[in-house]
């Protein structure tokens, strides 16, 4: 690219971020709107196809739709003197295959933290009628401060095109991380994503994949028909409920996973609020230190939970309702003698 450093007179490359199968990715400065952005280039072979131009055209329309915290937003996309591109949001960071392959598996808070998120991201994707078909951690990016966002949906197709009974020749995914209706050509689902984020799941816990082999054929039939190893026999530290939750986003059955990334991502939320309640319960020397007198004499003010603060009001008294309840019972209890007299007064006989 040294002989053409600009698309469309506008994009500015930069510097190459990396490189795939599919395309180059060049962090570039957006001459209009002065910002930095992400360019993918096609590879020259795809962008000489008018029919993968036309399927590239409305896949990028529709992930161009996407507008998400933890998505990645697609700015722009054309056709630059025969090379197609799309021009997407810079994130600073790296990938999560990287993370991993620095540091050989995360831990489970560091694990739940990010894979909520991407949950999030491609649920929302879900919601609005489209499937990523190819989710990686290669495709999962992770800013310094632990912000995750799911990039390439490019590839996606939206579900509306996609018919129960479609099979194709055509096989979409990483043969790591693609799911058993993927590794058969069947038409993917919500549900394939989420096996593909079970197979992340599995690898950020465990550091290794679920299944391996050189062949890709290979490898799509373990997807098929192999039952991955225990996860908790390669961490200790995966509790059992969620070993449970692991296998079963890893169903060969799509219909016994959950359906959406979105449901998948409500039951990590829900085990991790657990888990944390379980793990932050603070030791007695903690308990002892932080009392309000500790905090007073530190200059620091605390303000009590209301479970606390509703524990300790149980045993207040309140005198003045107490004493307004006893006036009030002196007062209707001195009435009752004068209207007996009033009664009695207006029954007796007359003589």
């Amino acid at each position: 690219m040294g002989d053409a450093p600009l698309l469309m007179n506008r994009y500015q490359l930069q510097q190459s971020l990396g490189s795939g199968g599919m395309a180059v990715i060049f962090k570039a400065h957006d001459l209009m709107l002065e910002r930095t952005v992400a360019i993918k280039i096609l590879r020259e072979d795809f962008s000489n196809d008018p029919h993968f131009r036309e399927r590239f055209k409305q896949e990028a329309k529709a992930a161009a739709n996407l507008s998400h915290p933890n998505i990645v937003t697609i700015h722009d996309f054309g056709l630059d003197q025969g090379r197609l591109f799309i021009v997407m949001e810079y994130v600073p960071g790296t990938d999560l295959k990287t993370l991993l392959r620095q540091c050989g598996r995360l831990s489970v808070d560091e694990t739940l933290h990010l894979m909520t998120q991407a949950c999030a991201g491609v649920g929302y994707a879900h919601r609005a009628g489209l499937v990523h078909c190819d989710i990686k951690p290669q495709n999962l990016l992770v800013t310094p401060d632990q912000r995750l966002k799911v990039a390439d949906f490019g590839i996606a197709r939206a579900m509306a095109s996609i018919h129960e009974d479609e099979h194709n020749e055509v096989v979409w995914g990483s043969p790591q991380y693609f799911s058993p209706e993927q590794a058969s050509g069947s038409a993917p689902s919500p549900a394939s994503d989420v096996y593909s984020l079970g197979i992340i799941l599995y690898e950020s816990l465990t550091g290794q994949l679920p299944f391996n082999a050189d062949d890709a054929s290979e490898l799509a039939r373990y997807h098929r028909e192999v039952t991955p190893v225990s996860p908790r026999d390669l961490n200790p530290a995966i509790s059992e409920p969620l070993e449970q939750i692991i296998l079963k986003v890893l169903s060969k059955e799509p219909s016994n996973r959950y359906r959406t990334a979105d449901q998948f991502g409500r039951v990590l939320i829900n085990y991790h609020t657990r888990l944390s309640q379980t793990t932050t319960q603070p030791s007695p020397a903690i308990t002892q230190f932080n009392t309000p007198a500790s905090f007073e004499a530190s200059g620091t003010t605390t303000e009590a939970s209301p479970e606390a603060t509703e524990d300790n009001h149980a045993f207040d008294i309140d005198w003045l309702t107490i004493g307004l309840g006893l006036l009030t019972v002196l007062a209707v209890g001195g009435l009752i003698p004068f209207w007996l007299f009033v009664w009695l007064s207006l029954n007796s006989p007359v003589r």
